[in-house]
């Protein structure tokens, strides 16, 4: 299935940040999260993810930092500041709500959706 570009748009902060709130990550294992807990509908590239990355960054919702693996390859690793929890409250709040509209027409109109594998 693909997912509408505006949908992958709109989604792509709460996502970016949720992922964060669980532990500090660099951009590859961003991406492959994205993909593992979207059960494969979502398959994010590097230039879709960065810009994203960089503005989390810029508006204070994110931090980066240098770590050097065991292999002794440097990675830019990712944190959620306090502001970002904040900010991803505030979208979890505006999300739930759209999805709760969403789900209320749909089945009024008897079109329930099947539901994504493992949602």
């Amino acid at each position: 299935m693909d997912i509408n570009k505006d949908l992958i748009a709109a989604s792509s902060t709460p996502l970016v940040l949720a992922i964060l709130a669980e532990a500090d990550s660099y951009g590859y294992a961003i991406l492959q999260r994205v993909q593992e807990i979207s059960g494969g509908h979502l398959a994010w590239t590097d230039g879709m993810l960065y810009p994203v990355l960089h503005r989390l960054e810029r508006l204070g919702h994110i931090e980066a930092h240098w770590e050097t693996a065991e292999s002794g390859r440097r990675r830019k690793y990712y944190g959620i500041t306090t502001q970002g929890r904040v900010q991803l409250a505030t979208d979890r709040e505006q999300w739930q709500a759209v999805d709760a509209t969403l789900r209320g027409i749909w089945q009024l109109l008897s079109l329930d959706p099947p539901r994504l594998q493992g949602a």
